[in-house]
């Protein structure tokens, strides 16, 4: 007979079964594509038969959890949908160190774990969602607005007097960029591709690059301290760079650490450079509005 120790931790394994299922036939409801549908379906019905294997032990019915379902189904609506499974099964990970401990005690469940290895792997990596394959553009737009721009707001922040020109000079040149990078994006990219991949491609691009901007510019549309206006731009700079590297890390398995402190560093450095030629100009030149 089973301690009670074990049929705890087997009923938090049946659980989050239960919770797994619902949450991949939820989203596979979502899909238009068949080959998504098909796919999502494929493991939710894995999942259900893992939840009959625990139930055989422990004898008892147990409901998914609702709210963690809700919760990344909304991540999945918001984010996409690799994105959302992705995180949802990094956030298993507690869960899986469960289905070890259980197989040291009673063993025979090797089969389970390599099937939630598989989901983790080959079944996510089956996965086709369009909007990841135009990531390469979100990443260019994303990484020219934010190390270009954060030197150049930073050395329009000493060389300008005012907040409102360094607002307005940053959105016409953040505008007339934005529209540069989508021409240059869609030219080399319609030869590699079709025109309605380079298309969309030039679109991702140009609104990466205008999105950041418009974020970074907003501080000195409200306040009138160049300073806490540059400060608040640097701290919002800071948590863009975060948030999309931790994206990327989950929707594509990269290192976030790598690409954040790199990013980071080019970006805070980039701006530090350009503060002090906005200082020479001001001060060495003599520009002053």
């Amino acid at each position: 007979m089973m301690n009670e120790s074990i049929i705890k931790k087997m009923l938090i394994v049946q659980k989050s079964e239960m919770t797994e299922h619902n949450f991949y036939r939820k989203i596979a409801s979502l899909q238009k594509d068949e080959h998504n549908k098909k796919l999502l379906n494929h493991i939710a019905d894995d999942e259900l038969t893992h939840y009959e294997f625990w139930k055989a032990y422990t004898n008892v019915d147990v409901k998914g959890n609702i709210f963690r379902v809700l919760f990344y189904y909304f991540i999945v609506v918001l984010f996409g949908l690799t994105f959302g499974v992705r995180l949802m099964e990094k956030n298993q990970r507690k869960i899986k160190r469960l289905y070890h401990e259980i197989n040291d005690e009673i063993g025979g469940i090797e089969d389970i774990i390599n099937d939630e290895n598989e989901h983790e792997t080959m079944h996510i990596n089956e996965i086709d969602e369009e909007r990841l394959k135009y990531i390469g553009s979100i990443v260019l737009g994303l990484n020219d607005a934010l190390v270009e721009f954060t030197g150049a707001i930073a050395g329009f922040t000493f060389a300008l007097a005012s907040s409102q020109l360094v607002a307005k000079a940053g959105l016409i040149a953040g505008i007339a960029a934005s529209l540069s990078m989508a021409s240059s994006e869609y030219l080399a990219t319609k030869h590699e591709e079709n025109q309605r991949f380079a298309i969309i491609s030039a679109f991702y691009t140009g609104m990466a690059y205008l999105i950041a901007v418009s974020l970074m510019i907003f501080p000195y549309f409200i306040f009138e301290q160049l300073f806490v206006c540059l400060g608040i731009m640097i701290s919002i700079v800071v948590l863009i760079i975060f948030l999309f590297n931790y994206y990327i890390s989950i929707a594509k398995e990269l290192s976030f650490k790598k690409r954040f402190i790199e990013m980071l560093c080019i970006s805070l450095g980039v701006a530090t450079l350009s503060f002090l030629i906005g200082y020479l100009v001001r001060n060495v030149i003599g520009v002053d509005v």
